[in-house]
């Protein structure tokens, strides 16, 4: 059982560091913006802007990762790939939190454990890429890095990184969390209206069952606690949801970053936790530059062909007095890698008393091209690999605390599998993503029960 640690204030706010001192480190996965005064216009414009998110939000969340971190709970991480400008609308983001909740209510009824929610979303607008042009129609043009950098539209112009996209991304992600907040609070996951969460489509699954029975179970566990409780029951209508995203585009998230009254540090205010993805992991980079300064709980992405002495000097150079809540380890080795990649990864965080948060991405390392050229996954590869993963920290006697998954609340056609069978001559029916197949409503509760499944054997 770890203990909580407070901040030393020379390590929260450490004297050569600043908001903008990654700018003097090698930088990759960020394009050049051609108009250097328009982007120096646009992230003064950012730097005084409201704060999307406050402090103690973050320090909320980075409490509660440290009780994940000791065993108790379990961290839900899961939303787009990329979002998209024109996807900030209020049925998506319904759909998203409902998926969300549903599969929390799951997870908490099956293994009654805490879950902390943590969405991909207001903020996930960028994604790295293996190249930076590629060839339209005998042209070459920029490739496309998310709407928060240039346009899906394959053309010159659109793909040239425009400075502007930084606030109409500061824009779209304040409106979505002022209505995820209005959702959250105002009864939306009120356990009296189970209503709320049915899906329709959920009756054609061999889960739909187990999923009525559990709707029953809170319910009557909400009238018994009403009887005996003379005061409202007010934790059945609220919950809370953190929101990350990959800190990628330095810019936007260095213009947020600030301190705040009464507490020590800096803060990145524009996420509750941010990651750090596996192209962008370099000691001395800019973006682990940046990450070291920020009070904000910091993921890592750890797949295949991973250095064992980077990753540990990674870690304390992110967190170097070992604060709790701090890191979320996320492994996305694939299911076939997993377990070679992951076991000596454990013994040696373990052997260091790092306190880590072990989180599974079983989606990145169990992507393939379909003969029609849609990019997709297999639930079945997605189960596997998080079976593997469960079973390779139960031999190591650590704790796997965490799920990060690619998914949305809509009802798309992105990966193959599933209970409903669905397979890739389907694809083409509603296949909506820009960069990564998701998970769609259905198999996501799905997910939830497996996952629910195979924690309960780490703990039988």
């Amino acid at each position: 059982m770890f203990s909580k640690q407070t901040v030393a204030p020379e390590v929260a706010n450490p004297k050569d560091w600043s908001p903008t001192s990654w700018k003097e480190f090698p930088i990759k996965q960020l394009p050049t913006y051609p108009d250097k005064a328009e982007l120096e216009r646009v992230y003064r414009e950012l730097k005084n802007n409201p704060p999307l998110i406050t402090s103690w939000e973050i320090q909320a969340l980075k409490d509660k990762l440290a009780e994940v971190a000791s065993g108790e709970g379990f961290l839900l991480q899961g939303g787009d790939c990329a979002e998209s400008f024109d996807g900030c609308e209020s049925p998506k983001i319904v759909n998203l939190l409902k998926v969300l909740l549903q599969m929390s209510f799951i997870l908490i009824h099956e293994m009654e454990t805490p879950v902390v929610r943590v969405g991909r979303i207001a903020g996930q607008y960028a994604k790295p890429r293996s190249r930076d042009f590629e060839m339209v129609e005998g042209e070459k043009i920029h490739n496309y890095r998310g709407d928060l950098i240039n346009s899906i539209n394959p053309t010159r112009e659109d793909r040239v990184p425009d400075p502007q996209r930084l606030l109409t991304g500061y824009n779209k992600a304040a409106l979505t969390l002022n209505f995820l907040r209005a959702l959250a609070d105002e009864g939306f996951a009120d356990l009296h209206h189970p209503e709320y969460w049915e899906l329709d489509f959920m009756r054609e699954n061999e889960y739909y069952k187990e999923y009525e029975e559990m709707v029953n179970s809170i319910q009557k566990a909400v009238s018994f606690m009403e009887t005996i409780t003379p005061n409202s029951f007010n934790t059945a209508q609220r919950v809370n949801i953190y929101t990350s995203h990959e800190s990628l585009n330095l810019h936007y998230d260095s213009a947020q970053t600030r301190k705040v009254p009464r507490r020590e540090g800096w803060f990145n205010l524009s996420a509750h936790m941010v990651w750090l993805g596996n192209r962008t992991r370099d000691l001395d980079g800019a973006h682990v530059e940046y990450l070291r300064g920020i009070r904000n709980p910091v993921g890592i992405k750890i797949g295949p062909n991973y250095d064992l002495d980077h990753t540990l000097k990674l870690i304390n150079r992110l967190n170097p007095i070992h604060e709790q809540g701090k890191i979320v380890l996320i492994s996305r080795f694939g299911k076939d890698e997993v377990e070679e990649g992951l076991p000596d990864l454990i013994r040696h965080i373990k052997h260091e008393g790092m306190p880590v948060v072990w989180s599974c991405d079983p989606m990145h390392g169990n992507t393939f091209a379909t003969n029609d050229d849609f990019k997709t996954r297999n639930f079945d590869d997605i189960v596997s690999e998080i079976r593997k993963t469960f079973a390779i920290h139960r031999d190591q006697g650590s704790y796997l605390g965490g799920v990060h998954l690619e998914l949305t609340g809509d009802n798309v056609t992105e990966c193959v599998g599933g209970a409903k069978g669905l397979h890739e001559g389907e694809l083409h029916n509603n296949y909506e993503t820009y960069c990564d197949p998701r998970l769609n409503y259905q198999q996501s509760l799905e997910m939830a029960f497996l996952i629910a499944k195979e924690w309960k054997k780490s703990h039988a």
